[in-house]
């Protein structure tokens, strides 16, 4: 049997275009209707699930918030739970200025050459501690300098003794000589130093104060200025 193809290649080569753009436009009709789908899935549950949840939330802070409503007195609770809490922290970061009064003690020479203070004053944000207050002469305010200068603080850390210099910056002003109240002759000044941190911290529990002047506590040597001090020359080895 012979067949014989009546229909040009042109015809042809038109069925397959048409076939091809009929399933082109199929699958993006498919396409479409998926990417709208997942559109409307997503819309669903931005808009439903999250507003579900939201609610629920909401219920959830309103239950809670009339819960807290119903306890009494809540908000003086709350006031004396926040003062409390100021009061501690003040407690623990609070300065011992207690101690200035042992400071003191160790500091002021013994008679004759004592000092009396009249008025004193601490200056936390700059360290610095003022004294104003009146000694027999010159000599026993220096006396009384010195004596300053040769304090430390002694505190333990770990079972170990820990010295730090008591006074830095040490200064002197605003001298001048008078009368007490008893007629007696005084010499008035002004003393001022930077004291360390340690001293008023309350981190470490306790202090204490000694006096380190290279081994020499000696009045003699408190009453008598350091530039009169020198070291005492060696003697020439070998005849030099």
């Amino acid at each position: 049997m012979i067949e014989i193809n009546l229909i040009p290649d042109v015809k042809q080569e038109l069925i397959r275009a048409q076939s091809v753009r009929a399933t082109v436009i199929s699958s993006s009709i498919i396409a479409s209707i998926v990417a709208v789908s997942i559109v409307v899935l997503l819309s669903l549950y931005v808009f439903g699930g999250q507003a579900l949840r939201s609610g629920a939330t909401d219920g959830e802070i309103d239950k809670k918030g009339d819960e807290l409503a119903a306890v009494e007195d809540l908000s003086e609770m709350l006031t004396l739970q926040n003062q409390l809490k100021v009061i501690s922290e003040l407690q623990d970061n609070k300065n011992i200025t207690s101690r200035t009064f042992d400071m003191l003690a160790a500091v002021i020479p013994p008679s004759p050459n004592e000092a009396r203070i009249s008025q004193l004053s601490i200056d936390s944000e700059t360290s610095t501690i003022r004294l104003e207050g009146q000694t027999r002469s010159f000599d026993s305010m220096e006396t009384f300098k010195k004596t300053v200068d040769a304090a430390v603080l002694v505190y333990d850390v770990d079972d170990e003794e820990v010295q730090v210099k008591l006074a830095e910056d040490i200064s002197t002003g605003d001298t001048s000589f008078g009368e007490d109240a008893d007629g007696n002759k005084t010499f008035r000044f002004v003393l001022s130093f930077v004291y360390p941190e340690e001293l008023y911290t309350s981190s470490i529990q306790s202090v204490a104060f000694k006096l380190v002047i290279n081994g020499n506590v000696t009045d003699s040597y408190l009453g008598i200025p350091k530039s009169i001090f020198t070291e005492a020359a060696q003697d020439i080895q070998g005849g030099e």
